[in-house]
């Protein structure tokens, strides 16, 4: 008898876990699902998705089913459902139809990483409502005052890299980058701070886009714990603050804290302090890959080199004293740059596409996108309506003129004062955001002082 049941058993429990790798391998949908591997059960395909690979290029994981199942795909990854998307229209009709179709949406192991009340996460109300505050940090009006500030720290750190026999560009611009935007943010000062904050942070982001095993040792769990520290700081800060207010609002910190005391306010500390986290990671982290991407690029194609020293050498040409400061007339006449600069940011993007989720079943040409599932957009292209290395629709990134404003400057005081050189490094890994993982180290020094230089369009000196 007990043989026998043992096998009903067996044969029961094959039976059950056919099914099961059945329905995992073929999803329920009420049309047709694009085509795609789910990979193994719960795993999915996020080992693939995670494999490193050493091109500037379509990540390895999205090339090659591209080329198996054309632009649009399904997945797996971390125990979700995913379409990734390609198609420049599909993705350009998901930034359309946020809040209808489409809801912002990031793996639960991203909401871990930057906070459950992070501004990524918030829809509706609530993320305007954060949306417009940051934008009162980083609007145009704002950006104006700063950008004198932002001038001197290229021109003041740049002086200091020329003294060197070797600078590594991704931890040096990483390092003028957080200076300045915590001291806007929150006053911070490295060199007075008897903690270092931005310590914290590099701990984060050495684990921030890894495989999510939360184990001691791992990546993830040494990202957790930056950002456990980090966060411990900010409310720290937050704190002395709030014992210690100033007459006048010089920083965020300051407009927080009035926001935090005004009748009916929507804002809480939790999430004051997951935007503030989120601030300060996404205004020096992806800024500073992009400024050294943009290094390696102007090193290694003398020709865009050429072309953007021109542009840059002829807004000092025009002015009346060449050694004044910038104006945002000028910096809003770089043509180039901008271009050069949205080329880069689309690049050294180091998030692997943007995150969204179905709000009910969704048709696109012949497929369908049943409701709750995950959809990924990546550009791979970069053209003009479609480009997404700054969001897209209302989740256009809120940082982007900061982003610009820093980057730009930089340029122009780099090409017009200084040469480079490749030392070593500068070997690209993605896994699948961006990484040096041997540094891009180069040497930087002053150009020759031209003679009489002088001021005009007809000073042949300059050009």
């Amino acid at each position: 008898m007990f043989p026998i049941l043992l096998s009903y058993v067996a044969a029961l429990s094959v039976i059950i876990v056919t099914n099961w790798l059945y329905s995992w391998r073929n999803p329920k949908c009420n049309g047709v699902l694009p085509p795609g591997s789910m990979g193994w059960p719960l795993l999915g395909e996020t080992l693939h998705f995670f494999a490193p690979n050493t091109t500037n290029d379509i990540p390895t994981f999205v090339k090659h089913r591209m080329q198996r199942y054309g632009p649009i795909f399904k997945t797996s990854l971390v125990g979700r459902p995913v379409i990734i998307s390609t198609d420049a229209d599909l993705n350009y009709f998901i930034f359309q139809q946020e809040g209808q179709l489409f809801q912002s949406w990031y793996p639960d192991t991203f909401t871990e990483i930057f906070g459950k009340q992070n501004v990524g996460s918030l829809h509706g109300f609530m993320y305007k409502y954060l949306k417009n505050m940051v934008l009162n940090l980083f609007g145009p009006e704002s950006l104006k005052k700063m950008l004198p500030d932002v001038e001197q720290a290229s021109k003041r750190n740049l002086k200091m890299w020329s003294s060197k026999d070797s600078v590594e560009m991704k931890d040096a611009t990483a390092h003028m980058i957080f200076d300045l935007t915590a001291k806007k943010l929150i006053s911070y000062d490295s060199e007075k701070s008897s903690e270092n904050l931005r310590q914290n942070f590099e701990a984060f982001i050495k684990g921030l886009i890894s495989f999510p095993l939360n184990i001691p040792g791992t990546s993830y769990n040494k990202c957790l714990q930056g950002r456990k520290k980090a966060m411990k700081m900010l409310k720290n800060m937050l704190q002395e603050r709030r014992e210690s207010p100033r007459k006048t609002q010089t920083d965020f910190f300051d407009y927080v804290l009035e926001e935090l005391q005004r009748e009916g306010t929507l804002l809480t500390e939790a999430i004051a302090l997951d935007l503030m986290f989120v601030l300060l990671f996404a205004s020096f982290e992806t800024t500073s890959l992009a400024l050294t991407l943009a290094t390696k690029f102007l090193v290694d194609h003398p020709l865009i080199l050429k072309e953007l020293t021109e542009e840059h050498e002829a807004i000092i040409t025009r002015r009346e004293n060449p050694d004044s400061g910038l104006t945002w007339s000028e910096y809003k006449s770089m043509k180039f740059t901008f271009q050069f600069i949205n080329e880069t940011v689309r690049l050294a993007n180091i998030v692997p596409g943007i995150f969204r989720k179905t709000l009910r079943e969704t048709k696109y040409k012949e497929y369908t996108i049943p409701a709750g599932w995950a959809v990924m957009g990546i550009d791979t292209n970069g053209a003009s309506r479609n480009f997404m290395a700054f969001g897209g629709g209302m989740r256009f990134c809120v940082g982007t003129d900061f982003t610009k404003v820093q980057m730009a400057v930089f340029l122009h005081s780099l090409v017009t004062k200084y040469k480079l050189k490749a030392i070593k490094g500068g070997d690209i890994l993605r896994t699948p955001g961006l990484q040096f993982p041997n540094g891009y180290h180069v040497h930087i020094s002053e150009k020759e002082k031209q003679k009489a230089r002088g001021s005009g369009k007809n000073d042949s000196s300059r050009i």
